[in-house]
This record gives C-alpha cells, structure tokens and sequence, in this order.
C-alpha cells in the first residue's frame, strides 16, 4: 500500500472521525436550549413574578436582604445577578479547559448543575421568590459556563469553510428541539384540568422537565466529543489572572477586540429580549400564558429556518453582511413592539415571527465569525471572553429593562430602551475589517466572509 494511500485513508477517517463529533456537538444544544425556551424564556418570567407579588408588601415591594426591590422587577434583577456570578466563574473553567486539555469533564459539570438547578424548580411555589431567585442564577451562570465550553469545540471539530453551516446547524437543532417541548409544554398547560393538575403544578411540571431533558440528552455529546491535548503551559495563570492574560493577548489582536466589543452591545439586546419578551407579554399586552407559549413556539420554528436560510445567505453575501442585516431587522422589529396594542394576540404573533428569522441566524454566524478570530491553541481562552460577551455582559439589558421600568412602571419604556443596543452594535460591527482580523489571528480566510 503506497504513502498516499495510507495518507487518504488517514484523511478519511479524519474526517469521519469530525463529522461524528459534530452531530454529538449538535446535541448540546438539542438538551440546553430547553432550559433557554421554556424555563428563561416562557414559564419563569412571569411565574417568578407572580410569586414574588405573593410575598410582595402593600406598595408591590419584595425586600431581599432588606433591598426594596418592586416585585416587577425582581426577575429581571436576578438574570443580572445570574450573570455577575458567570463572569467570576467563567475565567476559572476556561483557564483550566485550556491548561488541563479537559473540557468534556468541565462540560458535564456544568450541564448537570444547570440541569439540577432547574429541576429544583419544580419545589418553586407560594411566596418562595428567594428560592426562585437562587435556583435562577445557578440554572443561568451553569449554562453560561456549559456554552462557553461547548462553543469551544467549534474550531476544533470544523474546518474554517463549513463553520458557519455548522454553527447554524447547531442553533437549528436547538430550536428544534425548544418547539418539540414547547408543544408539549402547551398541550400539559393548556388541558391542565383533564390531567388533573392546577395551573400552578402544570407550570411547575414544565420548568422541573426542562431540567430533565436537559440532562438526559447531555449525555450524547459527552459520548461523542473527545478531548484534545492541551497546547497550553500547565504553568499558565488561572483563573482572573488567565482573563487578565487574554485581555492582554487580544491586545495584540484588536480587531478581535473590537468584534468583542460589537458583540457584547448588541448581543446584549438579543439576550434581554429573549428573557423578558414573556413578561412585557403578559404584564404589558395582558396576554394569557397560552399565547406566549404559542408566540414563543412560533419563534422557535420560524428560527430554525432562519438560521439555515441565513447561513445560505452568508455563504452568498458573508457572514459579516448578513448579521448586520440581521441588525437593522431587529431594530425595526422592536421599534415596532412598543406600539403592540393589549390584548390583541396577532400583532404579537407576527412580532414573533419577525423575530424567530432573525434570532438563530444572528447567534450562529455571529459565532462562526468569532471562531475564525480565535488563535489556534486558545479556543476555550477566547471562548470565555466571548462567553463572557454572550452571556456575562448581558447583565447591562435586563438591568436597564428593569430600571426603566422601576422609574416609570411602564414595560413600553423598557422594551423600547433596547433598541439603543442594536444600533451601536451595528455602527460597531461595521467598521471591524474581519478579513484582516482573521489573518492577524493566524487563521485561513475564507473565500467569503
């Protein structure tokens, strides 16, 4: 047998080899993206609300750690809070997956203490907001942490030229699966009675299940990814000091720094949109529970096909243009929210779907483009601050959200003082050079991007 043929035959099995990796990868998001869908994005917005209001004072104030707090905004506050704590987390795990070469161990921790927080939910009832509130933050930074390490596969289970196919592939099966959970979440809540549950046990039912999906199809990708040899010194710094170190390192890279920065403004509205949507729904447009659910199902199958049609578009226009499309998109959308009238249910609807075509595209190729720009042997590093960028900056939206509304008990203010993040995320994004930022980074450059 020549060289060549033992070298093919090597190739081969190579890519055999990535190709299994990847429809493992695919499945951490069919198992997390649950917990995003029905637990942050439909059921504990307004549920945690309600029961605050139960523990709420004669002037509507719950008072945690004797901080009056308006019981309408409780939720909101604890999101921040949740992502004050990955920020302290997430520089550890990183550091560590890059030293140790180990991210799979990491991963699993992380999945299964999100996955156990939120199936405590189901214990969330009366005026027990506290426990909410806690049970909410270690759900939320868990999943941070787990994300970050997952997303650090990318580079190294995909070739520059199919990433972004196979980051929208792995938001697709995401959504998926919200919207197969989703309907049953629908079908339990909504015939409550002919199961013999109150409406309270149905919405408790729902978040304990969204752990326990969560967990049981972790176990996929923990079969399928496998860990690489470490390419950093066991002598590194750890934890803050290894943050520190890659601020430092992105220093000599700042046109990854300034895609950061883009990233975090109008990332941050993309995320104080999903965890607050439910609330400006049902507390502002007084839509029943049932609505919200179908709106959000809606979005979760329309963003399946928006994250395959706008690789598509990326592979024709790049990835760059299309997520500034995708900007413009949002802000018109939002801009168009605050003028929702109350108790119409189809305006809320096709504010839905005018966001589920644009969500999942937005997300996916906003990491594809990240992972070009990420130097090769520092992909858990870079994947912290941008998790950090992700989830752990996202504090900024829903604090403003609910301040605004804290100032002016108006959720039509707070929904429309988002929009502000996605214009300045957009003048930033554009004016990174990705290409040159790719090739700074000692990456190939795609044909298009």
């Amino acid at each position: 047998m020549g060289t060549d043929t033992v070298r093919a035959e090597v190739a081969a099995d190579e890519a055999a080899g990535l190709r299994r990796e990847q429809r493992g990868w695919y499945f951490y998001d069919w198992a997390c993206s649950v917990y995003s869908t029905s637990v942050l994005t439909v059921f504990l917005g307004p549920y945690l609300t309600a029961v605050a209001r139960n523990a709420a004072d004669a002037e509507g104030y719950v008072h945690p750690l004797g901080i009056p707090v308006r019981a309408g905004s409780f939720f909101a506050y604890s999101v921040s809070l949740s992502v004050i704590v990955a920020v302290l987390i997430m520089p550890l795990v990183g550091s560590a997956a890059d030293r140790t070469g180990r991210k799979k161990p990491l991963l699993a921790a992380a999945a299964y203490t999100g996955a156990a927080a939120t199936t405590g939910m189901f214990f969330l009832d009366g005026n027990r907001y506290l426990l909410g509130g806690l049970l909410l933050i270690v759900a939320n930074a868990a999943q941070s942490v787990g994300m970050m390490l997952y997303n650090a596969y990318l580079p190294q289970i995909s070739a520059p030229a199919e990433r972004d196919a196979v980051s929208s592939r792995g938001w697709a099966f995401g959504y998926a699966s919200g919207s197969l959970v989703l309907v049953a979440d629908l079908v339990l809540f909504s015939a409550h009675d002919s199961f013999g549950l109150t409406q309270t046990e149905a919405v408790r039912i729902c978040l304990a299940s969204a752990g326990l999906w969560w967990g049981a199809f972790t176990l996929v990708p923990l079969r399928a990814l496998r860990d690489r040899h470490a390419r950093v010194s066991a002598a590194a710094p750890t934890g803050l000091r290894q943050l520190a170190a890659t601020v430092r390192d992105m220093r000599r890279h700042p046109r990854t720094l300034a895609f950061l920065l883009a990233y975090l403004v109008y990332n941050d509205g993309i995320q104080t949109v999903i965890t607050q949507a439910s609330v400006y729904g049902s507390e502002e447009l007084r839509l029943g529970q049932s609505t919200l659910i179908g709106a959000v199902l809606l979005v979760q199958v329309l963003a399946v096909a928006g994250a395959l049609a706008m690789g598509r578009l990326a592979r024709i226009y790049g990835a760059q243009r299309t997520v500034l499309g995708s900007l413009v998109a949002w802000t018109l959308t939002l801009g168009a929210g605050y003028f929702l009238p109350a108790r119409v249910p189809v305006w809320f609807f096709v504010l839905a779907g005018a966001i589920g075509l644009v969500l999942g595209g937005s997300q996916a190729l906003s990491r594809s483009l990240f992972s070009h720009l990420v130097p090769p042997g520092k992909e858990a590093e870079y994947f912290s601050a941008y998790e950090l960028s992700d989830r752990g900056m996202s504090w900024l939206g829903p604090l403003l959200f609910g301040l605004t509304y804290q100032l002016t008990g108006s959720y039509r203010s707070a929904i429309v003082s988002l929009v502000a993040f996605f214009v300045v995320g957009f003048v930033l994004l554009a004016r990174v050079p990705v290409r040159r930022a790719i090739d700074e980074a000692g990456n190939p450059v795609p044909d298009r991007i």
